[in-house]
């Protein structure tokens, strides 16, 4: 692998305390990628010798690109590092720890290559968290109504796909509905996942399955609420000042009978306050909506000014 021309397609390799799998993923990568592809290595704070690793196989490897992290930012941002140095018009985040196989790389392409913007794996093979991973997907199947069975394995998608998508920390595990939201077109293919060669899984632990399931429940609110806040809060809120209007004529009628019962009157309050909080709620959504389009709308047009002004390189030797 390697050519003198502009790479097609940029495989980011996220990268944290993966100093074993370096040489071996470097070799699997340079035997069974095409040459019009290009790897970019994103270290992201480890603490053993990846970094100084990947550099040192730059001068065996042309295609290698490689960038740093002083300190550990996630993955979401080491993705978003690879992404600002790709030259290619796709892009695949493939692991370091070559649990995938790099010919699945290379079938995602050739799905690219049909018309398709992103195209997910569908992992096979035995694999701890199976039965969690069965739950979360089915969950955000059913919040982002996509038919992709595994959001969170292999994938290779057109840069275009990140473009103007603001990606939170743990937000890579969204890449999929966050596309569909957008509009593009999304197919899957099974994906072979192969077993750990070295080193440890980074991804591990009952906490992790709780931040995974709030990123869930925050990247949701995101694609709907955050839409039309004033739509959804304004629903809640006339529902509450409704209800609240109803227990006050029942309270009225009551007192009326001779029969005061102050627990109304406070169940009332409650539901009158809580109904001008959704609606204030929803006020406020609206003018974060309305920055945060104007805000899109400048990054769009910044960005085009960028590509249009100047031009990639290739075989950086380190970067910050």
């Amino acid at each position: 692998m390697g050519s003198s021309s502009k790479p097609s397609v940029t495989v980011i390799v996220p990268a944290l305390n993966e100093a074993e799998n370096i040489s071996p993923l470097l070799a699997e990568l340079s035997a069974k990628l095409p040459g019009d592809y290009e790897v970019v290595i994103v270290d992201d704070g480890s603490t053993d010798r990846t970094y100084e690793t990947a550099v040192a196989a730059q001068s065996q490897y042309q295609f290698l690109t490689v960038l740093r992290h002083r300190v550990n930012l996630g993955k979401t941002a080491a993705i978003v590092t690879g992404i600002e140095k790709a030259q290619g018009e796709f892009v695949s985040v493939f692991d370091a720890d070559l649990q995938f196989r790099t010919e699945d790389v290379v079938a995602q392409v050739e799905k690219l290559r049909e018309g398709w913007d992103l195209v997910a794996g569908r992992k096979q093979g035995k694999y701890e968290k199976r039965v969690v991973s069965s739950i979360y997907n089915w969950l955000a199947r059913k919040m982002f109504g996509i038919k992709v069975h595994d959001i969170n394995a292999l994938k290779t998608f057109r840069r275009e796909v990140l473009e103007g998508v603001s990606l939170r920390k743990d937000w890579h595990r969204y890449i999929v509905p966050l596309a569909a939201a957008r509009g593009f077109r999304i197919t899957e293919i099974p994906v072979a996942l192969r077993p750990r060669r070295f080193g440890e899984a980074k991804y591990s632990g009952r906490t992790r399955i709780l931040v995974g399931l709030f990123d869930l429940v925050a990247v949701a609110f995101q694609l709907t609420f955050m839409r039309k806040p004033l739509l959804y809060f304004g629903v809640l809120g006339t529902g509450a000042l409704g209800l609240g209007l109803l227990v006050g004529l029942l309270a009225v009628i009551l007192r009326l009978a001779g029969h005061g019962f102050r627990p109304l009157l406070y169940l009332v309050i409650l539901l009158v306050v809580a109904g001008l909080v959704l609606f204030a709620a929803g006020f406020l959504g609206e003018s974060l909506a309305g920055i945060t389009d104007r805000l899109d709308r400048l990054e769009r047009l910044a960005r085009t000014r960028k590509q249009s002004g100047t031009e990639g390189t290739n075989g950086t030797k380190g970067s910050d």
